[in-house]
């Protein structure tokens, strides 16, 4: 097979060499297409536009897989620790135990945040979206760690300041959830574990001591993981763009969580609970609206079935659809809403009309139920996607700059008025 392509244009021919990545997946590089002929390509959203080449996430979405740095999303699910993952999304390797405990005691030591974080959050009113003051608050960070700001760091520098956004993005998102309640702020608790100590942060009062389940920490370890990076994405691709500029670590993790915020990326999973709240409000007949979803006349759209991406299953629906039966059934929750949810879980899997079209559920689905019954907010969902998103960000954000990769500037193609004069506004 030959290594290039050829455009035919105005007489001329162009090769467009073809570039193969290790999963034999194939690209036309178009990169000096402009230069030589004058020509761009369209693609409206980028679908069938790779903006890098990338050694951290392989995904396949006909055939349902994914991958971190080689490893089946499976095995590091049921088998690793969202620790373990970040490190190896991060750095490309699975850690050996002397490098893990070196990466859990340093993100452990640096959870703390400054105490001027709390005359920040009381800028905020009470009703803000956590998001909103996630990403403020992030990009607060350069103010109270300056040196980020320089482009040029040492390698020593830059694992700083990976280790404090690791590390203090739980305690920040805790307390912003702390001050939309208004109740009293839990610090970070050394003998804890990442998670656990989220839970901690988030649930705990200085009145009654807190001691979060096992089981709940498990199902959250693994939600994490299955959020932690999914290739090019909108909030991945808006942090590789900002931080092209040469913008700080900070500021692109914080422009990221703005892209996720948007209620077709990372708001998927709140608007399952909404859609479940309206079912519910509606008298609670989940066959009326399973027959609403069939309808093509009718606009009502089952929130948390099918994947832009995955043609199949959603190989992180497989696995975290287990954490959530495991979790009702630890804490034995009493919810019609959840009701209703296994319901249309129950149909999707079963029904030829959703199975012949492939509609399962997905994984914003199931994590959206987890969440719920572990009492955390539905405007808080999208903050923890975020938490679980954040290795991948640090990851992409990494690898563009260690491969000294452009600023990102995409073209256009002009459709506007052509050149016309001036007119005074009183001959208008």
């Amino acid at each position: 097979m030959p290594d290039f392509a050829e455009l035919h244009f105005n007489g001329e021919v162009y090769k467009l060499p073809v570039v193969e990545g290790t999963e034999n997946e194939k690209a036309l590089d178009i990169s000096k297409l402009r230069g030589q002929s004058g020509l761009i390509t369209i693609d409206p959203g980028f679908k069938n536009t790779g903006s890098t080449t990338s050694s951290i996430t392989f995904l396949d979405g006909e055939k349902g897989i994914l991958r971190y740095r080689g490893y089946p999303i499976e095995q590091l699910a049921e088998e690793s620790s969202f620790m373990e993952v970040a490190y190896l999304i991060i750095y490309g390797e699975l850690p050996n135990s002397e490098q893990l405990n070196k990466w859990k005691v340093d993100i452990t030591y640096h959870t703390l945040i400054h105490e001027d974080f709390k005359v920040l959050l009381e800028g905020f009113p009470s009703n803000a979206h956590p998001m909103g003051v996630l990403s403020s608050l992030v990009t607060s960070l350069t103010a109270f760690y300056p040196e980020s700001l320089d482009p040029v760091r040492s390698a020593d520098e830059v694992y700083m300041n990976i280790i404090r956004l690791v590390a203090k993005l739980p305690t920040i998102a805790a307390w912003a959830y702390k001050n939309e309640i208004g109740q009293p702020l839990m610090y970070p608790k050394n003998d804890l574990d990442y998670c656990g100590n989220f839970l901690k942060m988030m649930f705990g009062t200085p009145a009654e001591e807190f001691q979060p389940d096992p089981v709940v920490i498990k199902a959250l370890n693994k939600l994490l993981i299955l959020h932690a990076d999914h290739e090019q994405n909108c909030s991945t691709s808006t942090v590789r763009v900002v931080g092209s500029s040469h913008a700080s670590l900070y500021a692109s993790v914080s422009a990221g969580i703005n892209a996720l915020w948007g209620p077709l990326h990372g708001g998927a999973n709140q608007a399952v609970i909404e859609m479940l709240e309206a079912i519910k409000a509606d008298g609670g007949d989940a066959d009326k609206y399973l027959a609403k979803a069939k309808d093509k006349d009718d606009p009502f759209r089952l929130m948390g079935f099918g994947h832009r991406v995955y043609k199949n299953f959603d190989p992180r629906a497989r696995i975290i659809k287990k954490a959530a039966d495991d979790v009702l059934n630890k804490l034995g929750v009493n919810d019609p809403v959840l009701e209703i949810a296994k319901k249309l879980e129950e149909a999707a899997l079963s029904d030829p009309y959703f199975v012949e079209r492939k509609l399962y559920p997905n994984v914003d689905f199931y994590s959206g139920i987890i969440y719920r019954a572990l009492g955390i907010p539905t405007n808080m969902f999208t903050v923890m996607f975020a938490m679980g998103r954040l290795p991948g960000w640090i990851a992409q954000w990494k690898e563009m700059r260690e491969n000294g990769e452009p600023i990102g500037r995409p073209r256009q193609v002009y459709t506007g008025e052509n050149e016309r004069d001036y007119v005074a506004i009183e001959k208008r």
